[in-house]
């Protein structure tokens, strides 16, 4: 298998797809059983090094399983879209700028999901 395609993608796609692959199956995969679920002419070694990079960055975590390791997610799509949203937040040093702008710029249906959900931590 060749990985000549694989540089041509854009960034995060393949981590995109190998997580995707990762929350269908329900159980930790090698990354050999990850290849095979991406049904892509992908490596076996270019999904071991997604699937470290993903869990260098606290995406996956991994159980001892033969001689290698097995992946499965921490999180599923939605708390690590958060997971990253925070990560975004914490760059800034000035946190009330950002979500101050953030909220400017969310539409009036995301705004009343916003205020739902505060209001419903308040109680």
């Amino acid at each position: 298998m060749s990985d000549t395609n694989d540089e041509r993608r854009p960034a995060g796609e393949l981590e995109a797809a190998v997580m995707a692959a990762l929350w269908a199956a329900g159980t930790p995969l090698t990354p050999s059983s990850v290849q095979r679920e991406l049904a892509a002419d992908l490596a076996r070694t270019t999904v071991t090094t997604i699937l470290s990079r993903l869990h260098e960055k606290g995406a996956v975590d991994r159980m001892q399983q033969g001689r290698g390791y097995a992946y499965y997610p921490v999180h599923d799509a939605a708390g690590l879209t958060a997971r990253r949203m925070h990560g975004e937040l914490d760059r800034d040093t000035d946190r009330e700028t950002v979500l101050a702008r953030f909220v400017a710029q969310l539409s009036p249906d995301d705004e009343q999901v916003l205020r739902r959900l505060l209001e419903a931590d308040q109680t």
